[in-house]
């Protein structure tokens, strides 16, 4: 099996358990090996009283990009901690895209980045988060 082929098989496996994410309307675009596209479209039910974007809903789409790519290797792996700067506003009927890519992965410990943008390609915000792999694995594969 390929890494590629891994990773969409841990992503296929995850999403079928993954109520959160699906139930606040995100989609994965593109999955591989410590790398995790999803998108969200913004809608009323995302908006703040404000009538901006709730960061929640930003920090949750980052989180789950940051879940899928983190857990493309078939381990399963969990957050440490994360951090997310807001650097724009979001707006009704903005599409988020958050890039994750990992940065580094060493024993059990990794850290990846997402970078949330819009569909202009302005960057609404940026997450950092470490992950730490607690072993079993998402679907059965020999090793």
């Amino acid at each position: 099996m390929t890494p590629k082929e891994r990773a969409e098989r841990s992503a296929e496996a995850m999403w079928k358990g993954d109520r959160a994410s699906a139930w606040v309307g995100m989609q994965i675009v593109e999955i591989d090996e410590g790398r995790a596209i999803l998108t969200l479209q913004i809608v009323e039910n995302h908006c703040n009283g404000h009538g901006i974007g709730h960061g929640g809903v930003t920090f949750m789409l980052a989180d789950s990009a940051f879940a899928f790519a983190c857990n493309s290797r078939n381990v399963v792996t969990v957050a440490q901690h994360n951090s997310i700067s807001f650097l724009a506003p979001v707006r009704l009927g903005d599409t988020l895209k958050a890039d994750a890519r990992e940065i580094t992965q060493s024993g059990r410990s990794g850290i990846t980045d997402v970078t949330v943008t819009n569909q202009d390609g302005v960057v609404v915000a940026e997450f950092r988060g470490a992950s730490r792999a607690i072993g079993g694995q998402l679907f059965e594969e020999e090793t």
